[in-house]
């Protein structure tokens, strides 16, 4: 199995369709875009690289993002997907880990990364600005060429590592979680049972970043023939995305909470109807971190029903749980509050358990660990058994997220077991004391952690961003808390702040907020 045989399977059949777009500018039909990776795939084998070594991708979104992965995959290299967002010393640890072959970057990830000299990415064959002039020749054919490539695709088996992801590292170094042919290809099947239908008419959008789930949604699109579109910003902008929307089809898109936020305030303030909404997007997939009730509530409002929320993590890529189109929208239904606040029902390929820290189940409704297993499931965390060892036990993955299930099979999450709180003895979700926050009026976003504290163990803080014109207070809010939470959830402190510190894919830093809490 290798996933490189989905784009020659598209190339066969539909050579002269496009594929890759940027902006409203096709660059590549689906002929183009396997002779491009194949010819890439030539040029690694050329240079001595064999199956199984690594590239890396230091890239914003790019659209030869797309042919760099699948050349990687057409010469049985693994893909190392690297945040675009870091320091380049910390993209130096990654690929020293990685002991990766080469990297290709866009020169804006960072300003002191020297193209082709390795001068800043060391230990490398070769570092190749993929917008350079140098690196014009890996993509030297004929614009214009229909025929699909004759390079044969350098088989693989299903459990070869494919895609070493590294998680954010916010802990400790990263880890490089190793995902396998087999997992991205449940991972794509999925989509289409779980997530969304799919046609050749359909378009993806990568606003969000390559480098993470965004860029993997690639894969079931391609098993449909679909379009892919990057940005011509390269980037989240929300006119932007409107626009393009109008006028290269509805969109499809995996989109962070935060982005989602963004999309709905566009559409507020620029008076979208929900029926303008449908004509500029299909699906907007969102997960990453959490949503909350009352924004999704509000999306649902103001866009219409094309929403679907995804749950998983790098170690099961994009597949955990689903909450559906039809769940989010079937606002008859007894328990549609409790599901609008849960996180759906276990995608079709893997089974959740809720256990405790032994791994015994506990029963419906009660908080604990949610355990994930499939074949989406990773091989593994790279060159580390320690930790594959704590993180896989008996075949299944202890996400380290705390949830409860309930008779219908839909899963909550609370919050991840290192963010909860106890506080005079009482266990708190933070995410709990969020949902009510975000209820108070003024209030735009909301994080809380929990600080050391001699006498109650911890205390609880709510870090508070208030919306513009908002004369809201933390007397105001301590009040609102006393009405609609238990007396030992409430924050005893408010932190009114501009922003909350958040990683490119719209997770709250709240390790960092913690720090601040730490500093004298």
């Amino acid at each position: 199995m290798n996933l490189a045989h989905l784009l020659q399977r598209m190339a066969r059949q539909f050579p002269n369709r496009a594929a890759i777009f940027h902006g409203t500018h096709a660059v590549a039909t689906y002929a183009q875009w396997a002779q491009r990776s194949a010819h890439l795939a030539q040029q690694f084998q050329d240079a001595g690289l064999q199956p199984g070594d690594r590239v890396a991708l230091f890239m914003h979104n790019h659209p030869r993002y797309l042919e760099v992965m699948f050349g990687a995959w057409w010469a049985g290299l693994a893909v190392v997907p690297i945040n675009a967002k870091l320091h380049v010393r910390e993209a130096q640890w990654i690929v020293d880990n990685a002991k990766a072959s080469w990297a290709f970057i866009t020169s804006d990830v960072t300003a002191d990364v020297t193209t082709d000299t390795g001068e800043q990415l060391q230990g490398l064959q070769r570092v190749i600005d993929v917008d350079s002039p140098n690196a014009d020749d890996l993509w030297a054919l004929p614009h214009a060429s229909d025929k699909p490539p004759t390079k044969p695709i350098v088989e693989r088996q299903s459990d070869d590592l494919a895609w070493l992801f590294y998680t954010s590292g916010t802990t400790g170094r990263p880890k490089g979680v190793m995902i396998t042919h087999r997992n991205l290809m449940t991972m794509g099947l999925a989509y289409f049972t779980d997530v969304d239908a799919i046609t050749a008419q359909d378009t993806i959008a990568y606003a969000a970043p390559m480098s993470h789930g965004a860029g993997l949604y690639a894969i079931p699109h391609l098993m449909a023939g679909a379009r892919h579109v990057v940005p011509a910003s390269g980037g989240f902008d929300a006119a932007e995305l409107f626009e393009l929307g109008q006028a290269v089809g509805p969109l499809s898109m995996f989109a962070a909470p935060t982005i989602v936020k963004r999309l709905v305030d566009h559409a507020e303030q620029t008076q979208q109807t929900a029926e303008d909404c449908g004509n500029a997007f299909k699906t907007i997939v969102y997960g990453g971190a959490p949503m909350y009730a009352a924004d999704i509530q509000r999306a649902l409002r103001l866009m219409g029903p094309r929403f679907v929320q995804i749950y998983g993590q790098g170690e099961s890529p994009m597949v955990g749980t689903a909450l559906s189109r039809f769940h989010l929208s079937d606002t008859t239904h007894p328990e549609h509050a409790q599901r609008l606040a849960s996180i759906g029902v276990a995608q079709t390929p893997v089974q959740i358990r809720i256990a405790d820290e032994q791994g015994h189940d506990l029963p419906l409704g009660e908080v604990g660990e949610v355990l994930i297993q499939g074949d989406s499931v990773m091989a593994g965390y790279w060159r580390n058994p320690e930790a594959t060892q704590a993180a896989i036990r008996e075949g299944w993955l202890f996400t380290g997220d705390m949830g409860c299930l309930d008779a219908h099979g839909f899963l909550t999450l609370k919050d991840r077991s290192k963010d909860l709180i106890i506080c005079g003895g009482s266990n708190v979700y933070p995410r709990e004391v969020e949902e009510v926050l975000l209820q108070a009026s003024g209030v735009s976003e909301v994080a809380v952690v929990g600080a050391p504290d001699p006498e109650w163990g911890e205390i609880i803080v709510a870090f508070v961003v208030t919306q513009l014109g908002s004369t809201v207070t933390a007397q105001d809010l301590d009040t609102y808390c006393l009405k609609e939470i238990a007396r030992f959830k409430r924050p005893k402190r408010y932190e009114l702040v501009d922003s909350l510190p958040k990683n490119n894919y719209g997770k709250v830093l709240k390790t960092e907020l913690r720090q601040r809490l730490a500093q004298p």
